[in-house]
């Protein structure tokens, strides 16, 4: 009989303890925390700026309409240590504010053209303001302003660029004035290294904006204008905030058309002129060039002197001189000297083309053949400022240089200046030919004649202070007294009472009566002197007849 053996064979069970639960339930939970963090959390920004001064991460939030949109986290500097870099993280729902155009900058106290600002930050700290911008772009790193902007993006107004080959004292924030009003500030300026000019960014608040039109020319407002120039001087003075700190001013030129207003929309770049005189000159876009050979000095012309026509400005000297060439001796017409004017038909007409440009050289030229001219003028005696007079003269020199390094020669004449030069230089020359020298001789000869005579004068002065001085000198006025008084006696002696007196009396009026006698015979002596030998006979009356 068999023995049947019977193994028992076990199976584990496996399954998940409970106490496994609680980590992960925690594990659920910290990351729906996680998520739930990182999807609450605001975007964070790069801020790049040259100084992070007034700048506390932690402490400095960051605003936008005075509402806080975010907060610096961090303050470091950059690798390279040339500027600071700011880590911000922004509030939930600012992802729309974080555009291209978007502008931040700090506000501080700040001292600046429009007065005191920011001083609420002094108690409070300072604060990053955020602009947003309107582009559709997003951007999460911003370069940080070093001002404030003058404008908010959506502000309205006119936006408008100007040019200029010089920046001069033309800064941001600058008043834009129209006729000593601001309407507007300097917004940005750039310098362009490849061009070499000054770009300026301008707004024009509303509603002035439909000033600017497309005649309109801008120039600088220094504050104080000094213009000494041929027809005198002149001084302007600005408001107190161009005084200051300058700005731009416009304006339509004079007999121009106002033009059209330009609109938001247009892309019109303007010219920056250094003062309103340019700016005036800058409106003549249609001139013709000429070369005006001068024989004169030409100290005293500079560019921007008037060129007339009997006292009426029709255009304007452009350079002093002008391509001076010595080495060629039959352009040059004994060295003379080159001016460049321009003559600017609109000033006497109001629409200018090319093709009346042609009709003007074409009616000047005639005007050369009937002896138009030109010749240096003074404008002004206390300055000696010089402009270029035109006229027609008679019996004009003939021309015979018709052009200038490509440019039409405008016949000249000498001006005033050289006929007073030949008339004082043909006085000069009879100044000359007087015989000076023998003259000069005679009066060294006169002169000392006279130093003798004066000797002569002294030793005799001396000589009467010594006859003055003798005794017997002084004893002659008692003399003289007792000499008079002997006179006096004398003459008394023949008064009318006196016995002497009528002795001779009568003896004068003997010899009276025998003048009267003695008359006959000198009477008969003068018609015969032989009577006192001979008898004198009858006289016969001479009788009258005709002469032979």
């Amino acid at each position: 009989m068999s023995e049947t053996e019977t193994t028992a064979q076990r199976k584990k069970h496996r399954h998940i303890s409970p106490v496994w639960l609680i980590p992960l339930i925690a594990l659920l939970i910290g990351g729906w925390m996680l998520y739930h963090t990182l999807s609450s959390r605001g975007p964070e920004i790069t801020l790049i700026m040259n100084n992070a001064e007034g700048i506390d991460a932690g402490n400095t939030m960051i605003k936008a309409r005075n509402v806080d949109v975010g907060e610096v986290t961090s303050v470091s500097l950059s690798e390279d240590t040339s500027h600071a870099v700011i880590k911000a993280r922004m509030n939930p729902g600012t992802d729309r504010l974080l555009n291209e155009d978007t502008r931040l900058w700090v506000v501080k106290p700040r001292i600046g053209r429009e007065g005191i600002s920011g001083l609420n930050t002094v108690l409070s700290g300072a604060y990053i303001q955020l602009q947003p911008g309107h582009s559709e772009k997003a951007q999460d790193s911003f370069e940080m302003l070093e001002q404030p902007p003058v404008a908010p993006p959506d502000a309205k107004g006119l936006r408008l660029h100007l040019t200029s080959a010089a920046a001069g004292s033309l800064n941001v924030g600058d008043p834009v004035l129209f006729q000593g009003f601001t309407v507007g500030r300097v917004e940005n300026l750039e310098f362009d290294t490849e061009d070499r000019v000054v770009h300026y960014q301008l707004f024009i608040q509303e509603p002035y904006e439909d000033l600017v039109t497309s005649n309109t020319r801008f120039w600088l407002a220094s504050g104080i204008n000094f213009d000494l120039n041929s027809e005198g001087f002149s001084l302007g003075l600005g408001s107190l905030e161009s005084l200051v700190s300058g700005g731009v001013t416009f304006g339509v030129p004079e007999d121009i058309p106002p033009g059209e207003p330009i609109g938001a929309n247009s892309n019109m770049v303007f010219s920056l002129y250094s003062d309103e005189e340019n700016a005036l000159q800058g409106s003549f876009s249609h001139y013709l060039r000429y070369v005006v050979m001068i024989d004169d000095t030409v100290r005293g012309l500079s560019r921007g002197a008037p060129v007339e026509y009997r006292g009426v400005r029709i255009g304007t000297v452009d350079t002093v001189p002008y391509r001076i060439d010595l080495l060629q001796e039959n352009q040059v017409e004994g060295f003379r000297i080159p001016v460049l004017i321009r003559i600017e038909p609109q000033r006497l007409q109001a629409k200018v083309d090319e093709e009346s440009l042609k009709d003007w050289r074409a009616r000047i030229d005639n005007m050369f053949k009937n002896g138009l001219r030109a010749s240096l003028k003074t404008g002004n005696l206390f300055t000696g400022a010089l402009f270029v007079d035109t006229n027609f003269v008679e019996d004009p020199s003939k021309q015979t240089l018709k052009d200038y390094n490509g440019v039409a020669v405008f016949p000249s004449e000498p001006g005033s200046f050289a006929q007073i030069e030949q008339k004082v230089t043909g006085l000069l020359d009879k100044l000359n030919n007087l015989p000076v020298e023998s003259s000069l001789d005679r009066l060294d000869a006169t002169l000392a004649s006279s130093e003798s005579l004066l000797n002569e004068l002294n030793e005799t002065a001396g000589s009467l202070n010594e006859v003055l001085n003798d005794e017997s000198t002084r004893a002659l006025p008692g003399d003289v007294q007792h000499t008079l008084r002997s006179i006096e006696q004398t003459l008394s002696s023949y008064s009318s009472e006196a016995p002497a007196y009528g002795e001779l009396t009568s003896t004068l009026k003997s010899l009276e009566q025998l003048m009267r006698s003695l008359q006959p015979a000198a009477r008969t002596i003068s018609e015969k002197p032989n009577s006192l030998i001979f008898n004198r006979g009858e006289i016969q009356d001479p009788q009258p007849r005709a002469r032979p």
